[in-house]
């Protein structure tokens, strides 16, 4: 038996294996960076609520994203590293 999705109960039985991965891994990766549609974050729902390996491919998407915006020095580009690369690709502001 199956436990209701609206109650948030997980399903006694998850997939194992993913035959859409490829597919998958493009959903979860636009997911976290906030560029899934709403279709997309529907289909990802449903997808998690029966699939252990998808599951586990978002929490180590998750995981990776957060490590790496954790390690990024956000800092503004010098205007004139701007100008000198704009120059170079003989681009006009």
């Amino acid at each position: 038996m199956h436990a209701s999705a609206s109650t948030g109960e997980n399903k006694e039985y998850k997939k194992v294996y993913c035959e859409h991965h490829t597919e998958c891994l493009k959903k979860i990766q636009a997911v976290l960076d906030g560029e899934a549609s709403e279709a997309e974050k529907e289909h990802f729902r449903e997808n998690m609520d029966d699939c252990l390996h998808c599951i586990k491919m978002y929490h180590l998407e998750k995981c990776v994203k957060e490590a790496l915006q954790a390690k990024v020095d956000k800092r503004l580009c010098p205007d004139n590293l701007i100008a000198t690369i704009k120059s170079k690709l003989n681009i006009i502001s």
